[in-house]
């Protein structure tokens, strides 16, 4: 079992950037690493919040396409929201390829539910 100043990224352990120098210094760091990782959590809750979004609005995509009688997949939309996307991660300096898989993951399965059954919840579609 990890202590708080032992384990994988935390000071005396064995991660990276070395140990601090001093007690005070090691619970400086501590502190920092603990606001940090708080921060990291906060971020995966928005995403969380962003994709459940995301679902209801593709859900008023995959409505509207039904009603007016268009199919579930547009690929030439569907490639155009990719190449989007890619180049958003280029600006901001992220990996595109990593984007480029999650957002063709998101699509997929606002597809896959879509081509259920439509009971009781309605389905999404990608948007």
């Amino acid at each position: 079992m990890w202590t708080s100043d032992s384990g994988p990224g935390r000071a005396g352990g064995s991660g990276a950037g070395g140990a601090a120098r001093g007690p005070g210094e090691a619970a400086g760091s501590l502190e920092r690493l603990d606001r940090l990782r708080e921060q990291v959590s906060e971020c995966d809750r928005e995403l969380i919040e962003i994709l459940s979004r995301r679902r209801g609005l593709v859900r008023e995509v995959g409505k509207l396409k039904a009603r007016l009688g268009f199919p579930v997949t547009d690929p030439r939309r569907e490639a155009a929201v990719v190449r989007r996307a890619a180049e958003m991660a280029r600006a901001a300096g992220l990996d595109e390829e990593l984007i480029r898989d999650l957002i063709w993951k998101i699509m997929s399965a606002s597809r896959d539910q879509q081509y259920e059954p439509q009971g009781g919840e309605e389905s999404p579609d990608n948007a």
